[in-house]
């Protein structure tokens, strides 16, 4: 594995992600923000953010899968949720546990959480970027 998720000493321990990621490996995969599109185009989970959110976790696993890596050596992830309240986090984690539970595989790499006005289109929720490492 290229990625060792840290919290160091120091620095809260949070649950829906790591403080840090260590990255030893030598090639970076960078995944274009993925919203809730299921692989035909259309919008998954229309006005469920929680579905929204697994799939853009689904998305960025087939993103990685296809350059060899796996959500396991992602290093960096940031979210952006439209019209973000800290009422919305169930609903976040909810969608994480979906994904994870998928994936076999807890997605919990350092992460930025930012509210946004809007995103591409009405229907989309939520967008997620990843940053991975791959040996």
């Amino acid at each position: 594995m290229a990625i060792t998720l840290v919290n160091p000493e120091g620095l809260p321990t949070v649950d829906a992600y790591h403080q840090v990621a260590i990255a030893s490996g030598s090639r970076m995969v960078f995944v274009a923000g993925q919203v809730a599109w299921g692989a035909h185009g259309g919008t998954v989970g229309e006005s469920d953010l929680a579905a929204q959110v697994e799939q853009c976790y689904l998305n960025i696993a087939t993103a990685l899968a296809a350059a060899g890596g796996s959500f396991r050596d992602v290093a960096k992830l940031t979210v952006y949720v439209v019209d973000w309240t800290p009422d919305k986090m169930p609903l976040l984690m909810d969608g994480i546990s979906r994904a994870a539970a998928q994936l076999g595989a807890a997605p919990v790499p350092p992460a930025t959480l930012i509210g946004v006005a809007a995103l591409d289109v009405p229907e989309h929720l939520v967008e997620v970027e990843a940053t991975a490492v791959l040996d």
